[in-house]
């Protein structure tokens, strides 16, 4: 582990953003004081540069998510795959980008206004998923279980107090829409992630970090609205669901 010992945190966190979280765990500053090494920061705060070095090196083993077809897969399956995957990267990265976007408005709103209103956006996202989160969890998702076990036994699944999942569904959709909507104004904002030439790293890592939050969210609306909620409108027709 020696070459992550002597890696520059700053050269570290340029060159990938993820490393940043593990800094901030172990509070080393990667941003004014990014030009030491780790070995250095960790003698220096006294922290077991093992439990450091270990996590970095969890973090750049990393690889993204490629190459599934998750049309072959049961509706159910995939609600649970978007809950434990997509819903719980939303629920853990709020915090962090809230945190970075603050600290980004108060020391470089000044000169760059835009980051207040990007602050303000992401805010607004994060209230809005939140709650929609929830309403997937608690009333669609369960429901599609539902209509699956009752196709496993044969039978009808209960009725459901919304009426048909169409509603629900309409309901989502519009949310994605508007989660997009304000996006796509972030990334404008932000001349699509483009770090000022005056920009530190913690701005470096918090455009890298926004960006990220829109690929997934991306991702996330892609599997709901084009593959998970049209096998729940065929599980509720009665036919098998697209890919089976």
């Amino acid at each position: 582990m020696t070459h992550l010992e002597q890696a520059v945190i700053g050269q570290l966190v340029s060159g990938n953003y993820r490393t940043a979280a593990v800094f901030s765990k172990y509070r080393i500053d990667f941003c004014c004081n990014g030009n030491r090494t780790i070995e250095e920061a960790c003698a220096q705060k006294k922290i077991d540069i093992s439990a450091v070095t270990a996590d970095l090196a969890e973090v750049l083993g990393v690889q993204p998510e490629t190459g599934t077809d998750y049309n072959t897969w049961e509706p159910d399956v995939l609600a649970i795959h978007i809950v434990d995957r997509h819903h719980a990267y939303v629920a853990s990265q709020i915090p962090v980008l809230q945190a970075y976007l603050h600290k980004l408005s108060n020391v470089h709103g000044g000169a760059h206004p835009e980051l207040v209103r990007i602050a303000q956006l992401f805010n607004e996202s994060a209230a809005e998923l939140t709650m929609h989160m929830k309403k997937e969890e608690l009333v669609l998702f369960p429901y599609i279980r539902q209509m699956v076990v009752a196709r496993e036994n044969g039978t009808s699944a209960a009725p459901a107090h919304f009426g048909t999942v169409a509603g629900p569904i309409s309901m989502m959709m519009h949310e994605h829409d508007q989660e997009g909507e304000r996006f796509r104004q972030i990334q404008q904002l932000s001349g699509d992630y483009t770090v000022p030439p005056d920009g530190c790293n913690t701005y470096r890592v918090t455009y890298a970090l926004l960006k990220e939050f829109q690929d997934d969210l991306h991702l996330h609306i892609h599997l709901e609205n084009n593959i998970l909620f049209p096998k729940a409108a065929d599980l509720e027709n009665g036919s098998r669901p697209a890919g089976k």
